[in-house]
């Protein structure tokens, strides 16, 4: 609760600030430039990177595989968009790091981590179907 009220607070806090600095140092209509092309530059990531990964579920789904990795891309360019859609320069450069594969890559060995370790304190249950 403490983790999603900081979220919420500090971030906005933070973007505010950078707003007024950026702002002050080259100028109102330069920062809203700035900001206006993050996002169009994050859209257009996350849509030819959603459409990339889309293709290798759609391969995967052909050969018999599960896309297991390839839907976590998916849920990761999904949260990517919709942090792009938040205005603001330290979501922009969160947003772009997910559309990045590399970055990507890193967050879902972290994710992968922190999942294992809540199945191992019993905090996450995997229940399989047959």
């Amino acid at each position: 609760m403490l983790k999603l009220f900081l979220a919420f607070t500090l971030v906005p806090a933070l973007e505010i600030f950078l707003f007024l600095k950026l702002g002050g140092a080259i100028g109102l209509f330069n920062t809203l430039l700035i900001v206006l092309l993050t996002g169009i530059i994050g859209a257009g990531l996350a849509r030819w990177q959603g459409a990339e990964t889309m293709l290798r579920i759609r391969r995967s789904l052909q050969k018999g595989v599960t896309p297991a990795e390839e839907m976590i891309d998916a849920a990761l360019i999904f949260v990517a968009g919709m942090v792009l859609l938040t205005p603001g320069f330290l979501t922009d450069f969160a947003g772009i790091l997910l559309l990045w594969p590399p970055s990507r890559r890193q967050c879902k060995i972290f994710l992968r981590k922190k999942f294992n370790q809540w199945m191992a304190s019993g905090q996450v249950t995997v229940v399989r179907y047959h």
